[in-house]
Parts: structure tokens; C-alpha cells; sequence
């Protein structure tokens, strides 16, 4: 059971990211600020829904939030800062859009950057915990995935609209043999790497 609120009557905006581990396209998060009198009895920790579920939910939690904001941090800053770096700053972008200021920031996880003048409280798998957390979870979700549809259509040999950028089989089969794209994050392991099994079977 998700909880709606840390401290009761405080005005908390959760937030999370999507597309920490990918191989390509930007690092995405969500800010929201939930009616305290918030329900829905399908929300929940964004990876325990299906694509169909997290669609549903998005138009709700966007109509019904008190505010809401998505932002983006792209590969070429990803690469610069690292990923770690890019989450944090990909999390401060959404909540500089917030139309309504927090009072506390409840962030998805072990590790934040104070934001300036907001108090903040990181918990680990906030995502499958507290309710605002959740709605930034399926918002950073279903904007990134729907980015990245539509740049696989520019890209198709890369199956983004299935892997979304993730490091699939498939994904990393077609950088072999196609090479990178201006969205791909050219830091990160983008090849299979041979097992000490594959050499020994290549010597």
C-alpha cells in the first residue's frame, strides 16, 4: 500500500528517473505534486506495471496532479557528468518547471544533490512506497518511452521502439554492425564484451 504523504500536510513533490542504464537517449524524471486526497488503486512503482498500465496512468496523474513537470538530460551531458550527475540534474530540471514550489522533495533513492531552498528525503525503492514518487516513476517512464518511438523511427535498425535504448541483445547486436547515432551514450559499454569462455573457444 503506497502512502500518500511523508509528513501530513506538508506540500511533497516526488521524484524519479528513467533510462538510467541505457545505452542510448536521454536520462528522464518527473516531479509531482499529488492532492492529498490522491487515488488510484492501479498506481504503482512504474516497473511493476505494464506499458498498458503506465499509458492509462499518465493522462490521470497529469489531469489530477496539484503539478507536474518532466525533464531531460541528453547524451552528450550524460557523457560529460556522468550518470549519476545527469539523474540528479535531470531531477532538479523537473522541479525548476514546477508550476506550484515544494515544501520537501522526496527523491527515489540513496543519493540526491541538496536542491537550493527545499528540503529533501531520499528513500530507496520510493518508487514501490509513497504515491508521488510512484506518479514520477510512470511519468519519467512513459514520456521517455514515447521519445524514444519516436526517434526509432528514424533509427530502426536499432529496435529502440522495443528495447527503449536499453542494453538488449538486439540493441547491442546492431551497434556492431551499424555503429553509434548521435543519441547513443559513447561512455558507456556499448558492445558485448567476449567472456574468458569465448576466448578460449576463438584461440
Amino acid at each position: 500500500m503506497l502512502q500518500r504523504y511523508l509528513v501530513e500536510g506538508r506540500i511533497e513533490a516526488g521524484c524519479d528517473e528513467a533510462g538510467r542504464g541505457c545505452l542510448a537517449g536521454p536520462v528522464t524524471a518527473a516531479a509531482v505534486i499529488l492532492p492529498p486526497d490522491f487515488e488510484n488503486e492501479l498506481l504503482n512503482d512504474s516497473k511493476q506495471l505494464t506499458e498498458r498500465q503506465r499509458d492509462q496512468l499518465r493522462p490521470i496523474i497529469e489531469r489530477e496532479a496539484v503539478a507536474w513537470a518532466v525533464a531531460m538530460v541528453s547524451p552528450q551531458e550524460i557523457d560529460r557528468i556522468n550518470i549519476l550527475a545527469a539523474s540528479i540534474l535531470a531531477m532538479h530540471r523537473a522541479i525548476d518547471q514546477l508550476a506550484v514550489r515544494p515544501e520537501a522533495l522526496l527523491i527515489d533513492g540513496n543519493r540526491f544533490r541538496p536542491y537550493p531552498g527545499i528540503p529533501h528525503t531520499t528513500i530507496v525503492k520510493g518508487d514501490g512506497k509513497m504515491m508521488s514518487i510512484a506518479a514520477a516513476s510512470v511519468l519519467a517512464k512513459t514520456h521517455r518511452d514515447e521519445l524514444m518511438r519516436r526517434l526509432a523511427a528514424d533509427y530502426p535498425q536499432y529496435g529502440w521502439d522495443r528495447n527503449k535504448g536499453y542494453p538488449t541483445r538486439e540493441h547491442r547486436a546492431a551497434i556492431a554492425v551499424h555503429g553509434t547515432t548521435p543519441h547513443h551514450r559513447l561512455t558507456f559499454q556499448l558492445l558485448e564484451q567476449p567472456t574468458l569462455f569465448d576466448g578460449i573457444l576463438d584461440q
